[in-house]
């Protein structure tokens, strides 16, 4: 699979490509990194208590996340996954 908008230029494709996988990263790490809206205090019920630690989510996969974020990204540019031609 790959990113194809009609009237991209590959140079465009990258700089779009690589402008969405930063801010994937730097979002998918502000979460797991346990800034959240209330604070890691109130995080799982109470303050400071969670078994594993105060920033852990055990259902949270950081980079199936990203991998998330950056496709939104590239569809709000106007970009779609379509099949390599062979």
């Amino acid at each position: 699979m790959e990113w194809i908008k009609p009237d991209a230029t590959p140079e465009q494709l990258a700089a779009d490509t690589q402008q969405c996988e930063q801010a994937a990263w730097s979002e998918a790490n502000y979460y797991y990194m346990g800034y959240r809206p209330f604070g890691p205090w109130l995080y799982r019920g109470g303050p400071f208590f969670h078994p594993v630690g105060p920033f852990y989510d055990l259902y949270y996969d950081r980079t199936m996340e990203e991998q998330r974020l950056a496709n939104f990204c590239m569809r709000a540019k106007g970009y779609e996954l379509a099949p390599v031609a062979k």
